[in-house]
């Protein structure tokens, strides 16, 4: 191609950016009053401009409507990580059991409810259990055919607005598969789900996805379909094809062929003005070992600017090279105008799992204060070859701790605090971005954040971004694979489940269960089922062929010496060339510090809200979110807890939250953080409120489904208002 033709296609491509650089930073268009979208508005800020509640009357909230399908599963530990939207005064949710209903959003009163495993076998034909998470719906209309998108495992469906029923000229009968279009391929029956909504620009819905965290996981391209027809209109591969923007970053010419991940399963932001979508990316699967994928594995670990109508390359910046550590981009950027020495920039503001902001010019992805390439231990395992550098910025301040010394231990008494220093002891390497070893390091903030899927929101008047972060220090400890040896199902469970339920099968007792004595629980029947479904955040593993499922079943039972003969069709692990055979280590748990009582080995807070100044990149303030009430009545200042779940501002001064794991939502003062207002819950809501205006009353709900962390799972949604 001729060095003037590349420059021209270049220029076309960059053509929206340049033109509408031009508009106001301010998108003046965007209706703050309404909660139409994840997040509130397609920018994602979280914001609302109602005023109704504010600081003077906060206190006068009070419960107005609860409203339950009744389909928590309590043993499956269910969630509703759900951020509802309202349209023409319908509120739309999702349950546990991913039961798709629309409300009156000013009394909770049904108006229709879909259940995806209904009685009518074309609803998706999928069981209960098999869905994951949805975190979300998405609203689409041209006036006269309204539309909700949700996520149902695999599937996205179509549903019409009004009446609660699937639209059969949509897709596949109603819905849209996402294991299909893969771009290569990715076995049987690849793991490819949805779990927070996507995004609607014109008559395009795009779309992220939720992939295995295994070496063989599949593809986490970018699509965009049509919202009438579902036929798929355009795909951006995250992992580039040959020809494409960033391959020749890979040094392994044949990686798209074989590797995954690099997927958005944390949602999208949009900006309509400029006809661009901010795609924030995970980590290349598998999480901790990158010998198979050298390289700084672009577009991993990146913010991806696409051209929102054709899928266009147009900028990117990526915030960790070669992730050795599961650093996800957890949630989607907020769009924000800031002000930096006189100047107006049209940013983007987007969290981390470290506790870190990266704050962008949205229209050329230069960043707005500097970011530093900061040297890091290159010291990994035998085949790894980690980045010598990671990008750390030098503002906004860190919303959290970047550092966990001896000094930070902590116990409620001498003997704990002893306990926890021996546990301290035995992890060698301390420093952010040290690879992972067989001596160990720490994670800090922990694999969970830091930053969370719950995302932050933004005050547009004030550039203050509001954030949640959970700050509990987590040990990555690497071991060798098992010898080609070992019995099947031992393999098998080393490769698929150690990481999660430890290789002692003994879990955490919280987020990963126990499967010492599962065969006292369940049934080898309902064991394949689930290995074969999933359930919340346990991944489906239907591709593995019956034969191995048998063993692993039989290992995890512990009749191993009962283990079926192979079947000659299935294959034998280390006989496959999969690329997993090509992994010599595995992890041994998600280890985190707690002292003997489950309480943080780490001084309080635990869990914070905290607010910062994007025009300046200073922190104002951080508040304890949540409580442990036994250690408050012991004397221990108010220590914040671990939770889930994203903050709302509103124009009326207020910041709500729940997230915590006490069962309870709070409105602090935005502007100094001083509590002003909490409720109790009947589950902890480990979710993003939402707020909105029906007949002249604002009102504040919360999805209240528990289940994470070790909390009691629940099926409500609750809704507050002022008191009449």
């Amino acid at each position: 191609m001729i060095p003037f033709r590349k420059e021209f296609i270049r220029i076309a491509r960059l053509l929206p950016v340049i033109v509408l650089a031009f508009c106001s930073c301010k998108n003046d268009s965007t209706d703050y009053t309404k909660w139409e979208n994840y997040a509130g508005t397609k920018d994602g800020m979280r914001y609302s401009s109602l005023d109704q509640v504010d600081t003077a009357n906060v206190a006068n909230l009070q419960e107005v409507w609860r409203f339950s399908t009744h389909d928590k599963d309590t043993l499956g530990r269910s969630q509703i990580q759900c951020n509802p939207i309202v349209v023409n005064g319908i509120l739309y949710g999702v349950s546990p059991a991913s039961k798709l209903f629309a409300l009156d959003a000013a009394t909770g009163k049904p108006r229709w409810i879909f259940d995806p495993a209904g009685k009518d076998p074309d609803n998706g034909g999928q069981k209960q259990g098999s869905f994951n998470i949805c975190r979300g719906v998405t609203y689409w209309t041209d006036g006269s055919d309204s539309r909700i998108f949700y996520n149902v495992g695999k599937k996205i469906m179509a549903i019409e607005a009004g009446t609660g029923k699937l639209i059969r000229s949509f897709g596949h009968n109603g819905w849209i598969d996402l294991s299909e279009h893969l771009g290569r391929d990715a076995g049987p029956s690849p793991y490819v789900v949805g779990t927070t909504p996507g995004i609607i620009y014109k008559e395009l819905l795009i779309v992220g996805s939720r992939v295995s965290e295994t070496a063989d996981a599949a593809p986490g391209d970018i699509r965009a379909y049509d919202v009438r027809s579902g036929s798929l209109r355009w795909t951006f591969h995250t992992i580039p094809h040959p020809g494409e923007k960033g391959y020749e970053t890979w040094p392994d010419k044949e990686a798209w062929k074989k590797l995954g991940g690099a997927n958005c399963w944390a949602g999208m932001s949009l900006d309509e003005q400029r006809r661009i979508v901010y795609v924030p990316t995970g980590s290349i699967a598998g999480d901790f070992y990158g010998g198979i994928r050298q390289g700084t594995n672009l577009f991993a670990n990146s913010i991806i600017a696409l051209d929102a109508l054709t899928g266009s390359y147009l900028w990117h910046y990526q915030t960790v090279h070669h992730d050795l550590w599961d650093r996800d981009l957890p949630a989607n950027p907020n769009l924000v105008t800031v002000e930096v020495n006189g100047k107006k920039i049209a940013a983007l503001a987007q969290i981390t799992k470290q506790g870190t902001i990266f704050l962008l010019d949205r229209t050329n992805g230069k960043p707005v204060f500097e970011i530093k390439e900061m040297p890091v231990s290159t010291k990994g395992l035998p085949g790894e070859e980690p980045w010598p550098t990671q990008p750390v910025p030098t503002l906004p301040e860190p919303f959290a701790r970047q550092y966990f010394t001896a000094a930070d231990i902590f116990s409620t008494d001498e003997a704990g605090k002893a306990d926890l220093a021996e546990k301290f002891g035995k992890i060698r390497y301390h420093e952010q971005f040290d690879p992972p070893s067989k001596e160990g390091s720490w994670i800090f903030p922990g694999f969970d954040g830091g930053g969370e899927w719950g995302g932050a929101a933004v005050d547009p008047e004030s550039s203050v971004l509001y954030v949640f972060s959970s700050e509990l220090p987590w040990s990555l400890t690497m071991t060798d694979i098992p010898v080609q040896s070992a019995p099947a199902g031992e393999r098998l469970y080393n490769r698929y489940c150690a990481a999660c339920h430890r290789p002692d099968l003994r879990g955490d007792g919280a987020s990963f269960p126990s499967l010492v004595n599962i065969a006292e629980r369940l049934t080898p029947a309902v064991i394949k089922g689930l290995i074969r479904q999933g359930r919340n955040r346990m991944p489906s593993f239907a591709s593995l062929p019956p034969g191995e499922i048998e063993a692993l079943v039989a290992y995890i039972t512990h009749k191993q010496d009962k283990e079926p003969a192979s079947d000659p069709h299935d294959r034998a692990p280390g006989d496959s060339g999969s690329i997993l055979d090509q992994v010599p280590y595995m992890m041994t748990g998600y280890n985190q510090f707690l002292d003997k009582n489950g309480y943080p080995g780490i001084r309080p807070p635990w869990g914070t809200l905290n607010a910062v100044n994007l025009s300046t990149g200073k922190r104002l303030w951080t508040v304890p979110v949540g409580e442990y009430p036994e250690l408050t009545r012991k004397g221990i200042p108010v220590t914040g807890t671990e939770g889930y779940g994203g903050p709302v501002v509103t124009k009326g001064g207020l910041v709500f939250i729940a997230a915590s794991r006490d069962k309870k939502i709070r409105a602090f003062d935005k502007r100094s953080g001083k509590q002003l207002w909490q409720a109790d819950l009947p589950a902890a809501g480990f979710a993003t409120p939402a707020t909105y205006m029906v007949q002249g009353v604002q009102y504040i709900v919360i999805a209240c489904g528990g289940g994470k962390i070790g909390t009691v799972s629940g099926d409500e949604y609750v809704a507050f208002a002022l008191k009449k």
